[in-house]
């Protein structure tokens, strides 16, 4: 960028909508340090949000958008910049985030089949078909049992 190109700079209202974070979160994730200290206005000391920022908050988008914690998201940030001298943290903050959402995909999955068999059951039970709701309220018993399990884990 020469130095009479203006970078284009946005205020919270516009980095909020650009990025998908209300503006609430983009203070607290500036006061609690996911994100830096954002620039202020000469005259009216508001917030000005450059396009670096917006690159960087849409990323912690991202980042939260997957369930990841303010505080990995904090970590995860702050290495950016060391690039490969962080890579093995920055690897294991998104392998335990992979493996978060596995079990929470798994947990979905598991929910969404009990829904299905109790869907099952209650044409069964409509439809006069006793052997089959019976068999089908055995099914939803082992799954909420295995519901508790990996509930608790």
């Amino acid at each position: 960028m020469s130095p009479t190109t203006a970078q284009r700079t946005y205020s919270i209202r516009q980095a909020a909508s650009l990025t998908g974070l209300p503006a609430s979160t983009l203070r607290y994730y500036e006061s609690i340090g996911v994100i830096g200290p954002i620039g202020r206005g000469e005259t009216s000391s508001h917030r000005v949000y450059t396009e670096d920022d917006l690159d960087l908050l849409t990323s912690v988008a991202c980042l939260s958008a997957t369930g990841m914690s303010v505080d990995d998201m904090r970590t995860y940030v702050a290495n950016g910049p060391l690039g490969a001298h962080a890579a093995s943290e920055q690897l294991g903050l998104l392998v335990e985030q992979e493996r978060r959402l596995t079990l929470e995909a798994e947990q979905i999955a598991l929910r969404t089949t009990y829904v299905r068999i109790k869907i099952a059951y209650w044409q069964a039970v409509e439809a006069g078909d006793d052997a089959r709701a019976d068999d089908l309220a055995s099914q939803a018993r082992a799954l909420a049992d295995d519901l508790q399990k990996i509930k608790k884990t």
